[in-house]
């Protein structure tokens, strides 16, 4: 997973996989969700990110070691 913020948007592009999108779709206002074309979630774009705090990212439970390849 990866996080992308780009300023001169202000928007916040949240990576679950490394594949492209073929088809996007709004699941919210200023929330798009990409998908692959097996119908798999990709990522999700959020436009107006300042609004929420980005001064900080925490986890909780999550699994942070690289698998092996």
């Amino acid at each position: 997973m990866k996080l992308h913020y780009y300023a001169d948007t202000d928007s916040l592009y949240i990576e679950l996989q490394d594949v492209p999108g073929t088809e996007s779709r709004e699941i919210s206002e200023g929330v798009i969700a990409d998908f692959a074309g097996d119908g798999t979630l990709v990522g999700l774009d959020i436009d107006g990110a300042s609004r929420f705090d980005l001064g900080s990212l925490e986890t909780t439970g999550v699994p942070l070691a690289r698998k092996a390849a």
